[in-house]
């Protein structure tokens, strides 16, 4: 997960937070003392991001040793759970200790809800999608986040992937017009056509788009719309949906259910560094 993305990240977070230097680890801490230091969890959850915490402290001192505990991925059952330990230069452990948790506790927090989605769907067969809801510059990251809480990763951005929403179909003349030209200019990648109404559906059955997703449909249409697919393309839910209202939808028959909540609406779970002399 440490690829050119994440490494940026990292170094602007670390930027944004030692400037100059950490002037109150500089006036309280001589260069010389050493410690040991925990990362806890605080709360229940999902593992993500603990190969970020390892880049940050190595990034603010190679010096300092970081030994993983836990693994991504892995759930959280009993609090305090130790993640991670820390070893080094005292100034340094402290220095990167807000960078390091801050974006642990993020990446933690959207794949505790992402699980949780995926949980209240178990047995249906029916996938969790993340969406391109991300912050700026973090989306490498949380879809890494979403991966670790068991749901599946939509198209990265708008480059990889082609999804002929309701303006582009507006724009282009309507499904089959928008199919056809997609189809003609690349070819060779996946293509989904987001439809609100029945003729829209059948167009894009027509058209051979490879998904087809169902905008803010009731659940009963959408167990029409799979009907009428009838495995002649995956089948995506998407728009109104919650923790309350997922299971419902997911045993509507359709293959994925993407949701922008479990990235742009993500709470941080509680981590915490504590240091031991």
């Amino acid at each position: 997960m440490i690829d050119a993305d994440a490494l940026r990240i990292i170094d602007l977070a670390l930027d944004e937070d030692l400037g100059t230097g950490d002037v109150t680890s500089i006036a309280t801490i001589s260069a010389d003392l050493t410690c040991s230091a925990t990362i806890l969890a605080k709360e229940e959850g999902v593992v993500a991001g603990l190969p970020v915490v390892t880049e940050v402290f190595r990034r603010v001192d190679p010096s300092i040793e970081v030994t993983l505990t836990a693994t991504d991925g892995d759930l959280i059952a009993e609090v305090p759970t130790v993640l991670a330990t820390i070893d080094g230069p005292a100034r340094g452990v402290l220095s990167g200790e807000r960078t390091a948790l801050n974006i642990l506790g993020h990446l933690c927090g959207v794949a505790t809800v992402t699980r949780r989605y995926v949980d209240a769907v178990a047995g249906t067969g029916a996938g969790i999608l993340d969406t391109r809801k991300t912050l700026p510059g973090l989306r490498g990251l949380d879809k890494y986040a979403v991966a670790c809480g068991g749901g599946i990763n939509h198209r990265i951005g708008l480059y990889d992937a082609i999804l002929i929403k309701d303006n582009h179909l507006d724009a282009a003349g309507g499904v089959r017009a928008a199919v056809a030209a997609a189809r003609a200019a690349y070819p060779d990648l996946n293509l989904t056509v987001e439809v609100e109404r029945d003729d829209q559906l059948r167009d894009a059955i027509d058209s051979g788009a490879q998904r087809i997703m169902l905008d803010n449909m009731s659940p009963q249409r959408m167990r029409d719309a799979v009907a009428l697919v009838a495995g002649r393309a995956e089948v995506e839910a998407s728009g109104g949906i919650t923790l309350d209202n997922v299971r419902e939808v997911a045993e509507t028959g359709v293959d994925v259910i993407s949701i922008g909540a479990i990235t742009h609406s993500a709470t941080w779970l509680d981590v915490s560094l504590e240091v031991h002399r």
